[in-house]
């Protein structure tokens, strides 16, 4: 299965941005759909946003619709979150996802996950 390594999380004030990556390997990575999720202490892991495998169609959470772009690069095997105009209800750790078939906003799509790395957005 395909190896995820998420990087680009830390502490930011609320307006700033941030840029997540995910780094992908073990299997070939443009055959993968790929999406990110994430989960505040006490919360269930939720949907944030997801590309298709092409990267021609993406979805997005209402809450981060035009803060939040999700893109991938499939010659360097990575997929990026650019998150713009934080809140603090962003704060969460965030997942990178993958899998074979298509993309969605359900958690059980996906077989292959990252171990996450944390977004703090403070007042």
């Amino acid at each position: 299965q395909v190896r995820l390594v998420e990087s680009g999380g830390g502490l930011v004030q609320a307006g700033g941005s941030l840029r997540l990556s995910c780094a992908a390997s073990g299997r070939t990575f443009s055959s993968y759909g790929m999406g990110w999720f994430r989960q505040a202490p006490g919360k269930e892991r939720e949907f944030v946003a997801a590309i298709s495998w092409r990267g021609s169609r993406t979805l997005y959470a209402d809450s981060v619709k035009g803060r939040f772009t999700i893109s991938r690069d499939n010659a360097k095997n990575t997929m990026y979150l650019q998150m713009n105009s934080l809140k603090p209800e962003d704060t969460a750790v965030y997942y990178c996802a993958a899998t074979p078939g298509t993309v969605g906003v359900v958690t059980t799509l996906y077989n292959n996950w990252g171990q996450g790395t944390q977004v703090t957005v403070s007042s």
